[in-house]
């Protein structure tokens, strides 16, 4: 596969240690889904190639147009799938669950989802939060020990929902999933001004959207919302998203561009309710946006901040330099010092 991202150009030692982790990871990932599917390697490295072609004349600023079958979009999700809920369990064997910890299901108006929270959380404080996974993956169990360390450093109780995936369910499937939990918690007896809205990544753009969502339907809005790295333009003009790429190892070689494809389903990205930097954006509450300045989602952030602040929202926006796509959910120093200013933003609303 010819690959996007280059290693030369990256030169922090760090992020380069987490690219050469990932790689070797790989290999042992895949081991374990060939095992457990009924194709093999060599079903698969055909379409993983045509992406990688994909991706390559995108990135060159090509008008690319999406090949692939639905056929084949599935076999690529069940596959990043796979990777991402491996991942979760391998890392919860190196790092368990603390004891004082709970992990507890729940359907929310027929949407699964899970708490977490820990012994001494603040029974009547909420985040709802949306896991990333670009669209066609991730879950409340892949991201259990980040809404696990956000529950801890908040003290508050996390809601992880599992919302429905492209390329099966498309959008608006996901955001009606997030829109009917929000309105379970205020259903459930939980107040508008005790629950806050977080995401990150393809979750910080279901995020945004809810709240314009719920604005637009005149319903009670959340006391703030907290967007790590997200997409905010499926129309993907930003200009972070090509000159960004070669050093971006989260984003730049897994084929982006299909994964907005599959949620768009042949709609138009520029239409406000597909994309957040399209719509009006005034009346929305506090908002806390955090993102690397060398990510190739920079941009989305950074025009989203722009607009927000023209429209009279109270919208901050914290920026790390040399670091990677959704940061907070590493070993990074960066990661602590976000964790601590998003404890701070949290607390001014209580």
């Amino acid at each position: 596969m010819m690959s996007i991202v280059d290693s030369s150009k990256i030169k922090r030692v760090e992020i380069l240690e987490i690219l050469e982790s990932h790689q070797n990871f790989q290999t042992q990932v895949n081991e374990a889904f060939f095992i457990a599917v009924t194709y093999t390697l060599d079903d698969y490295i055909p379409i993983w190639n045509k992406v990688s072609v994909l991706n390559q004349r995108w990135l060159k600023g090509e008008n690319v147009k999406i090949t692939l079958s639905m056929k084949e979009k599935l076999l690529l999700a069940e596959h990043l799938r796979f990777y991402m809920e491996y991942s979760a369990d391998y890392l919860e064997k190196l790092s368990p669950i603390p004891k004082d910890a709970i992990r507890k299901p729940v359907k929310a108006n027929n949407v699964p989802c899970e708490w977490f929270f820990h012994n001494g959380a603040k029974e009547d404080r909420v985040i709802l939060y949306f896991h990333g996974g670009g669209h066609i993956m991730g879950s409340s169990n892949s991201h259990k020990l980040f809404t696990l360390k956000l529950a801890r450093i908040t003290n508050m109780k996390v809601l992880s929902i599992n919302y429905r995936l492209a390329p099966e369910e498309p959008h608006p499937a996901a955001l009606e999933d997030c829109v009917s939990v929000y309105k379970w918690l205020l259903s459930s007896g939980y107040q508008s001004k005790n629950i806050i809205i977080a995401g990150d990544s393809a979750g910080g753009y279901y995020t945004l959207l809810t709240l314009l969502k719920l604005r637009d339907d005149r319903i009670s809005l959340p006391a703030g919302a907290i967007c790590l790295c997200p997409s905010t333009d499926l129309a993907l003009t930003g200009e972070s998203l090509t000159k960004n790429c070669s050093t971006d190892i989260i984003l730049g070689d897994l084929g982006y561009i299909w994964w907005v494809d599959s949620n768009l389903a042949g709609r138009n990205p520029f239409d406000a309710t597909f994309s957040p930097l399209y719509a009006d954006l005034k009346s929305l509450p506090p908002i806390l946006l955090q993102v690397s300045t060398s990510e190739m989602l920079f941009d989305d952030s950074k025009r989203f901040f722009e607009l927000a602040k023209k429209a009279g929202v109270d919208i901050s926006m914290q920026t790390w330099d040399n670091t990677i796509h959704v940061f907070q959910n590493t070993d990074l120093p960066e990661a602590e010092e976000a964790m601590e200013k998003i404890k701070k933003f949290t607390e001014k609303f209580f």
